[in-house]
């Protein structure tokens, strides 16, 4: 950075007096310059919009998706000092003492093992009880969707529970009213209190302040509104999620959500999240050693482990951004569309300095004279870079404005369609700070070798006429690795987009192996506290199906407590062939350790879905409430744990109990297309009802705008307050699980394209300035008998070369790179040679496109004029 130096610090005065002087000279040496740029610039009003309209696309691209980066990977929570805040985590084997899991916050790390962010609630007691290592433990989960009346209108929203201690560790003060304390979770059921989030104060209550006091009911259980959450409050999950509506005491869980059970404070049941504030006088790895001495402790005194089984290791987090169980399945994703964008801006700051150094060939004999008027090569150095800043200032300017506008993009293209959610991108010092950096940046990149050529001119040559001929032809080399290069990056651009097309497509045409075309899906959330037992749960669906089946158009009607397709649904439990262990009668909650994914669903579930049964049946009038539970399994299921046995008429432990084997069905996809079918049980609803939300799934040839209104007036006449949401196609849920592949596709088709234009504009200015340097050469060309088709013929190969060789270039790194993203891709391989060849051959195609002007324009040039040129 010498030469920085040197452009303020050149002849640099001593005594104060001639300091100031300097100074002000040097700010008025400045301002000329920068209003010689202008006048530069708009004496070429078409290559400035061109720059300046390359670097806002591509600068806009970068500020788009560094926002949304941003929100995920950087913001932390709207509390005070969320660096102090810590989350709980287990790790574990797959012989963990664990019978169920309540919550989403469950993976598989890399190593193999799984990684739980859920507690038991006995062992959270006991640990809470013996911590002295970090501040007081406070707990809080987030259950299924609930029925929320407000100021008469019924909806699904979100709750959280929380401990009585949330607000007072969170530190978060209410804008209005109190917070949940600690004498609100005493008792089950005693506090019957809620704090309502800043969104929901003002949707539902317009604001208003008289909202303290007033009741609400969750699922249909009344309680007060205390407070209101301050608008920046997320709760404790991450700033990229949705805040929950609502926050009730944790005492209130099984009010809400009646157990008889007593399943939910099982002590082998993964409930609660826990977090805590960290202690100054005690490092991580401190509190971390003593709370797993401690967790084991309470999890052995709490909970059964039987012989074979392990405790889960409890490990601290980084709580600052809160829960984030769902960033880490961005991470990859983030980083390569964040790669895409920088080449995408690489690629421009290529093309505007290919520009800009033919315009200082252009220029050489404007510099000399400069020079030899006393210019020294410092002030010509200073010109130009001011110039390529000015150039980059106005891309990046609108590019700030482009990458506000479009900060919303990325959760756009990942949102259902039905839901309604919409996150909304912040726009924050960081992404301003990124815009003014890559702004900079972009000018010095693009700006310094145009800048430097400019400073070299060299005076007497460059003032004698028809001398810079042969120069010129040297220089255009320059040019012409920039545009290989540009070809290199436009064709890494393109294979991306190529292949992350062709995985969506793929993923279009998997077959679900059922029949997508006219289902219907709508959730209904029947309240747990009027239905006291599974009678009458499974008498309400019943009634239910029954109304929706009688409706005109309705072909056929069933339920299931989540939808195939669903990427969210993860319904898995330990499965256990009867037999397999000799003490199974005796203990039949006592498992090996192999899983099985199932799911609840009506009695016309297989018909309604088009899934053949492959042997045995279906279900059928017999399989009554009081009768033997029965399910229908898959073939994924018989392969794995009846190999080479008739599985009909046996018996296994899986799910919420043992159950008798009736048929086998068709593999369909769970929930997420791109793996294979895995093991699902299939198991009668009626028999063990579900408490909880159920899909309802109706086809009809009807169209579901004409169809919804119809399914609405039917269930209002069961129950007023029964609310049917998530109202969508089959396939608009197979296309939600999608979200991510159709999320790349689109980004990276566009900045495909992006690519595409920047390397057309590259080579076209590239053969145009060189058919312009060769006018003298072209002419004797004519004047020795050659045609203008050979002529027109001369300049293609030339552009054709230049592409050729950075795609050869091109398609060698594109190859690496999708090795390293081979596992975001599907039906592909890295060395797909459809999509390489595709790739060569649109490139070689935009190449001669951008090339034939230039070519048309040489063969059109007259011999007497041309060799008069120089």
């Amino acid at each position: 950075m010498l030469w920085l130096r040197r452009l303020f610090a050149r002849n640099r005065p001593r005594n104060a007096h001639a300091v100031e002087v300097w100074q002000w000279n040097r700010i008025e040496s400045l301002w000329a310059d920068l209003c010689y740029a202008v006048r530069i610039l708009s004496k070429s009003p078409g290559f400035t919009a061109v720059a300046v309209a390359s670097l806002a696309l591509a600068i806009g691209a970068n500020t788009t998706i560094f926002s949304y980066a941003n929100q995920v990977l950087f913001v932390r929570l709207g509390v005070p000092h969320p660096e102090q805040l810590r989350v709980f985590r287990l790790t574990g084997d797959d012989h963990i003492a664990v019978r169920e899991i309540k919550g989403h916050d469950v993976y598989v790390s890399d190593d193999g093992h799984f990684r739980l962010g859920l507690f038991p609630y006995p062992a959270y007691q006991q640990l809470r009880h013996n911590n002295r290592v970090v501040e007081d433990i406070f707990a809080f989960m987030q259950p299924p969707d609930v029925d929320i009346t407000a100021a008469g209108m019924s909806e699904v929203g979100k709750v959280e529970f929380v401990s009585g201690n949330f607000y007072t560790q969170m530190q978060v003060k209410p804008q209005l009213g109190r917070p949940i304390e600690a004498a609100d979770d005493g008792t089950p059921g005693g506090g019957a209190v809620a704090v309502i989030s800043d969104s929901f104060w003002h949707r539902d209550f317009g604001g208003t302040q008289d909202v303290i006091g007033k009741t609400i009911r969750v699922n249909l259980t009344p309680v007060t509104i205390i407070g209101v959450n301050p608008p920046n409050f997320s709760g404790p999950v991450a700033a990229d999620t949705s805040a929950p509506e609502i926050f009730l005491p944790l005492s209130m869980l099984t009010t809400v959500f009646p157990d008889p059970t007593g399943i939910l404070m099982a002590p082998n049941t993964l409930l609660l999240q826990l977090m805590a504030r960290s202690k100054p006088s005690v490092s991580t790895a401190a509190a971390q050693a003593s709370l797993d001495t401690s967790f084991n402790a309470a999890f052995r005194g709490t909970a059964i482990v039987n012989k074979g089984e392990t405790v889960p290791r409890l490990s601290l987090e980084d709580g600052s951004r809160g829960i984030t169980s769902g960033t880490r399945d961005l991470l990859q994703p983030l980083y390569i569309v964040l790669g895409l964008a920088g080449l995408v801006l690489l690629l421009a700051c290529a093309n505007i300095a290919n520009l800009m150094l033919a315009r200082a060939s252009l220029r050489q004999r404007e510099m000399s004279i400069r020079m030899a008027l006393g210019a020294g090569k410092v002030r010509i150095l200073r010109q130009v870079l001011t110039e390529s800043l000015l150039l980059s200032a106005m891309g990046g300017a609108a590019g700030l404005v482009l990458g506000y506008t479009s900060r919303n993009l990325i959760p756009w293209l990942m949102r259902t369609g039905w839901d309604g959610g919409e996150m909304n991108v912040g726009f924050d010092w960081r992404v301003f700070g990124f815009t003014c950096a890559v702004t900079l940046i972009t000018g010095i990149v693009f700006g310094i070798a145009p800048a430097w050529r400019s400073s070299r001119a060299e005076i007497n040559t460059a003032l004698k006429e028809g001398s810079q001929t042969s120069s010129k032809r040297r220089k255009a080399w320059s040019g012409k690795m920039i545009v290989g290069f540009q070809a290199a990056l436009s064709t890494l651009l393109v294979i991306s987009a190529i292949f992350f097309l062709r995985t969506l497509l793929n993923l279009n045409s998997v077959d679900p192996g059922f029949r997508t075309q006219h289902l219907l899906l709508l959730d209904v959330t029947p309240s747990p506290t009027l239905l006291d037992t599974a009678s009458q749960v499974a008498r309400l669906r019943s009634r239910v199906a029954d109304a929706f089946a009688t409706l005109p158009g309705v072909q056929e009607v069933t339920y299931a407590n989540h939808s195939l397709g669903d990427a969210n649904s993860d319904w898995r439990s330990p499965f256990q062939r009867e037999g397999a262990l000799q003490d199974l009668a005796a203990d039949p909650k006592k498992t090996g350790h192999a899983y099985a994914m199932f799911s609840y669903v009506g009695p016309h579930f297989f018909s309604t879905m088009s899934i053949p049964i492959l042997a045995g049946r279906g279900f059928n009038a017999q399989d009554t409430e009081t009768a033997v539970p029965v399910s229908v399994v898959n073939q994924a299921l018989v392969r794995k744990f009846f190999p080479n046995t008739n599985p009909i008429g046996k018996r296994f432990f899986g799910g919420y109990g043992t159950r008798l084997i009736v048929g086998v069905c068709a593999d369909t996809r769970y929930s997420d297309m791109r793996q294979p079918t895995p093991p699902v049980h299939f198991d009668l609803d009626p028999q063990s009802p579900w408490p909880g939300q159920m899909t309802y799934i109706v086809r009809s040839p009807l169209r579901p705008a004409a169809l919804v209104p119809s399914l609405r007036r039917a269930v209002q006449l069961i129950d007023p307050d029964l609310p049917l949401s998530n109202i969508r196609t089959q396939q608009q849920q197979i296309d939600a699980s999608m979200q991510q592949e159709r999320m790349f596709a689109s980004l990276t088709a566009g900045f495909g394209l992006l690519a595409l234009a920047l390397a057309c504009i590259g080579i076209y200015g590239i053969m145009a300035y060189t058919v312009s340097q060769r006018t003298n050469e072209i002419g004797i060309r004519f004047a020795l008998g050659a045609s203008r088709s050979q002529i027109r013929a001369m300049v293609l190969r030339e552009a054709g070369w230049l592409a050729a060789a950075g795609v050869v270039v091109g398609l060698g790194v594109a190859i690496v790179l999708m090795r390293l993203v081979q596992s975001m891709l599907y039906g592909l391989k890295p060395g797909d040679p459809l999509s390489l060849t595709a790739s060569t051959m649109l490139l070689l195609t935009i190449a001669l496109v951008a090339g034939w002007i230039p070519a048309a324009r040489a063969s059109r040039v007259e011999p007497m004029e041309a060799l008069r040129h120089d």
